[in-house]
């Protein structure tokens, strides 16, 4: 991986229906050349991995209060007395409840905002492609 991108593997649990804990590993990935998006893939068994993307700001948000709408929700938590971040996510295949722990996933965060600024996502884009990309796909 070059300079520009941060990874780490993060230990997560979801929430079933009776409310107790099936652990899981999640890979979160974040480069500079998509400076708003944060990729979490779920490993889920011996299939490959389930991927969502993520606003940086919606996570680094959900640390301190409830935020988003529709299909992701992110919130602060406690489970077990442990600070956590609750991630919920829906999709036409059902909905997840996460409990992600607080300390790994702001140490990471931190290290994204350490490669891009907040304030400076656009620094490292390249608007003229965007735009070209988005008015004339090939």
């Amino acid at each position: 991986m070059n300079s520009t991108t941060v990874s780490a593997e993060l230990g997560l649990r979801l929430v079933v229906p009776d409310r107790t804990t099936v652990p899981l590993l999640a890979g979160l990935s974040y480069t500079a050349d998509d400076p708003y998006a944060i990729r979490m893939a779920f490993h889920v068994g011996n299939d490959e991995p389930v991927e969502w993307i993520f606003a940086r700001e919606l996570l680094t948000v959900g640390i301190v209060r409830r935020v988003g709408d529709g299909d992701v929700q992110v919130w602060p938590a406690r489970a077990d007395g442990e600070r956590t971040l609750h991630i919920s996510l829906t999709s036409p295949f059902g909905q997840a409840l996460f409990e992600v722990p607080l300390a790994p996933l702001t140490e990471f965060l931190h290290r994204t905002y350490e490669k891009v600024p907040a304030g400076r996502e656009t620094d490292y884009m390249d608007l003229d492609a965007e735009l070209s990309n988005m008015l004339w796909p090939s």
